[in-house]
């Protein structure tokens, strides 16, 4: 006999799809908070950088590569022109002042020069007929002042013994009237040839002056064609070392034309080139310092070239103190450059987040320091070591500054 087996309700039978449609959905719905939710992204804290959010003095400077150069360099050129016969001084080589570095010869120069010493000759000649002739006028006008006043003295005799005969009755009134006239004649003769040689001397002193001068001149222009001859060889202006010369032997080269360059080695200063982001804060007189072996050695601005190339612009800096032991011409120096006095900011380290995110936010890490989140962030100035917080972190917060390339888009990170 059949027994009837009763028919199991529907939930009994299809249980095992519910249960697993009921698994489905509870994952569906796991996946759809997940996604409505903050991405999480776990990573290996020794893989990143953390640091603390600190109230500290916060110096805004630069820091550039320098070279060393020397702090003169000095241009040579030909005084006269030539070619060049001989050169002497080494590229590269150290010279005192007054050595010589090469020798010009300039043939026409030298005829030239003969042709004024025969001149001058000529005219010292002349100068000295000159002399000659006014000394000979000068001794004939003494010599007849000399005959007039033996005149004058023997006709003053004469009129006095004639004044005597007339007094005696001797001679007539006409007669003594006659020596009178002869002798004021003769006194007046004598002081014109007084006044006379009086002028010549005056003259003459006069004359030979002028005749000094024009000698003095032309001596003076012999001399400075001499000069011209020294002029051939060129020679060094300051001690310093020859960087290069730019002629060989044989070439023409004209007056004034640049043919070599010294380069002053007693003093060096540092030349460097900024971004012109800076050029209206960078100014002469600005500190500076370079880091050396654990040394601090401080600089000075002194020459700021306004122009701007390639968005760069040229500085110079001197040495205000002592020198590293080791500089030498063509040498880099990492320069630090102070574009203001120490402030009291809020300042984290620097960090490749800034590159990765704008500097618009940054991962901020729980008390625990196990979970970090974004949060917005105003960064202000920087320099090399420091980025000025405005806005978004207090001190005592702790971030991370570095690791941001594998990041992606994760809201948070759990440190493990």
């Amino acid at each position: 006999m059949d027994i009837k087996l009763e028919k199991k309700p529907w939930y009994i039978r299809y249980r095992y799809y519910l249960a697993g449609g009921v698994v489905f959905l509870a994952f569906l719905i796991y996946v759809i908070i997940l996604s409505a939710g903050p991405s999480k992204l776990r990573i290996d804290q020794e893989n990143v950088q953390i640091a603390e959010v600190k109230n500290d003095k916060f110096m805004e400077y630069v820091d550039v590569e320098g070279l060393i150069q020397p702090i003169l360099t000095i241009k040579i050129n030909a005084r006269e022109s030539g070619s060049v016969e001989r050169i002497i001084g080494e590229e590269g080589s150290l010279l005192q002042k007054g050595d010589t570095i090469l020798m010009l010869e300039n043939p026409d120069l030298l005829r030239s020069i003969e042709d004024q010493r025969d001149d001058w000759e000529k005219q010292l000649i002349t100068y000295q007929e000159k002399e000659i002739e006014m000394e000979q006028k000068s001794l004939n006008l003494q010599q007849q002042t000399l005959q007039t006043n033996y005149e004058l003295d023997r006709l003053k005799k004469s009129f006095d013994l004639d004044k005597e005969e007339y007094k005696m009755g001797i001679k007539s009134k006409a007669q003594l009237e006659v020596s009178e006239d002869e002798y004021n004649y003769k006194v007046k003769n004598a002081q014109l040839q007084r006044e006379s040689l009086r002028h010549d001397s005056a003259v003459t002193v006069i004359r030979k002056d002028l005749i000094r001068n024009d000698r003095e001149r032309e001596r003076k222009k012999y001399e400075r064609a001499c000069e011209r001859l020294d002029n051939l060889i060129v020679k060094a202006p300051v001690a310093g070392q020859l960087s290069f010369v730019k002629v060989t032997p044989g070439q023409q080269v004209s007056s004034n034309e640049s043919i070599a360059e010294i380069k002053v080695l007693d003093q060096y200063k540092i030349h460097t080139s900024l971004s012109e982001y800076y050029i209206d804060r960078i100014t002469t007189g600005l500190p500076a310092t370079i880091n050396y072996q654990g040394r601090k050695y401080p600089l000075r601005i002194t020459k700021v070239v306004p122009e701007v190339k390639d968005r760069t612009f040229d500085v110079d800096l001197v040495f205000t103190g002592e020198m590293p032991d080791n500089v030498r011409v063509g040498k880099s120096f990492r320069v630090q450059i102070e574009l203001g006095q120490p402030e009291q900011a809020i300042v984290i380290p620097r960090g490749n987040f800034y590159q990765a995110t704008g500097g618009q936010w940054i991962y901020k890490l729980n008390a625990s320091k196990s979970k970090a989140t974004r949060v917005p962030l105003s960064i202000g100035r920087q320099n090399p070591q420091q980025y000025e917080i405005t806005d978004g972190l207090q001190p005592g917060d702790w971030v991370i500054t570095t690791g941001y390339d594998n990041f992606g888009e994760a809201e948070e990170l759990i440190l493990k």
